[in-house]
């Protein structure tokens, strides 16, 4: 699982033939290996065209070709990680659009040759668009074939996995045929089975240490051992969740004095250094520890070891409806968003990790997951204290209560 299928998904208006191949983005809340493995290798190794640049870092140089809004979202994707290869360098938009994509334009779809001549590239990715229907591609696709430039054709699916995805030709038209996720089944039943008794097998390696955190919390300030806060479940069941109490008891009322240095624009409430953790609790965040008593909520099938982050209820108030897909699962432990950055991440961003992760669940990415999860513990990534890491520290605490 160290790389995905993500972009080079043929539509049934692509081209035929070995032009369109499959491209490997492999996002860093996947990358347990310091170089992807294809499952399937390239069609040819990188080459040096005659009188083009190659860059230093072997990276292919990509004209997209599409409109402003799908233009900027792939060349965005693409440039939050370099392993997958790809380096946009231009773009060719519609002749009556605002031209304005961030990127330098190298003419319309009239002129995708022309610009890979110019911008000296060597990848050429179109994007689903009416105006490049099938007849329009193949014509590209022989332009392009003279200088050996690739074609690579993306279709409107996003964060669906390869496994789920096949091509049937169709009387000369490759049809992308999307299977449904696993959400019920078989490999759920394991998935339940490995979640009870890994957390019973958890639950009795780390009684020693559950001991020894609830009686240095009792000392360290009054209050609770545990905090209780209600957290929404798969299919919108409302639970109790667990975790150790990190913060003061007057932490709500003190809400309203840090409000102004919330770091988060979405439901939750972030901020750095908060004053109203306690002295252990900075400690059990840095390591995670304060999140171990979840391991109940999992041994009693509300939570999962790994699943979507578990939202509050009004933040599921708050979800439109494509969001709510997050609910199809239990939430877990531990997740895609914990390992691909923690609080660090926008709202929007974590949501569509989730997303991802209830689309393409299986039970090798969860293995996946959980070994990203002790790595990132080790690390003491996403956690306060000024901990050396490269990336920001946040905790994230929701609407304050989070304890």
């Amino acid at each position: 699982m160290t790389a995905r299928p993500v972009i080079a998904l043929v539509t049934a208006d692509a081209i035929t033939g070995g032009m369109v191949r499959q491209l490997w983005d492999v996002d860093d809340e996947l990358d347990l290996f310091p170089a992807p493995l294809p499952s399937r290798p390239p069609s040819r190794p990188l080459r040096r065209v005659p009188g083009r640049h190659v860059a230093r870092s072997r990276l292919r140089r990509v004209i997209v070709v599409g409109h402003e809004l799908a233009v900027v979202h792939i060349t965005r994707q693409l440039r939050r990680e370099r392993y997958h290869g790809l380096e946009v360098v231009g773009a060719c938009l519609p002749a009556d659009g605002d031209g304005d994509a961030g990127l330098p334009m190298y003419g319309t779809f009239e002129d995708v040759a022309d610009a890979v001549d110019a911008a000296a590239a060597d990848t050429v990715i179109v994007l689903s668009c009416p105006e490049l229907d099938g007849h329009a591609l193949r014509r590209l696709a022989w332009r392009l074939e003279r200088d050996e430039v690739d074609l690579i054709v993306a279709s409107a699916l996003v964060d669906v996995a390869g496994d789920r995805t096949t091509i049937r030709p169709v009387d000369g038209l490759p049809m992308l045929h999307v299977e449904h996720p696993r959400l019920v089944g078989g490999a759920r039943v394991v998935k339940e089975i490995v979640d009870r008794v890994g957390a019973a097998m958890l639950l009795a390696f780390f009684a020693p240490v559950l001991l020894t955190l609830a009686v240095r919390i009792r000392r360290d300030s009054a209050g609770p051992v545990f905090f209780r806060q209600v957290r929404v479940g798969r299919d919108g069941q409302p639970f109790v969740m667990y975790k150790f109490r990190s913060m003061y008891l007057d932490a709500e009322a003190r809400l309203a004095e840090i409000r102004h240095l919330n770091e988060h624009d979405g439901v939750l409430f972030k901020v750095r250094d908060d004053p109203r953790v306690t002295p252990v609790g900075r400690w059990l965040r840095r390591l995670s520890l304060d999140e171990l008593p979840q391991l109940f909520n999992v041994l009693r099938g509300q939570m999962s070891l790994v699943g979507p982050r578990p939202p509050l209820p009004e933040e599921v108030a708050a979800y439109p409806d494509d969001v709510r897909r997050r609910l199809a699962v239990k939430p877990g432990m531990t997740g895609l968003w914990q390992v691909s950055g923690r609080s660090d991440l926008p709202w929007e961003e974590a949501v569509r990790l989730d997303l991802r992760y209830v689309e393409n669940w299986s039970l090798s990415f969860d293995l996946v997951i959980m070994a990203r999860t002790v790595s990132a513990v080790a690390r003491s990534a996403g956690r306060t204290d000024g901990a050396p890491s490269g990336r920001r520290r946040v905790r994230s605490v929701a609407r304050g209560a989070c304890r």
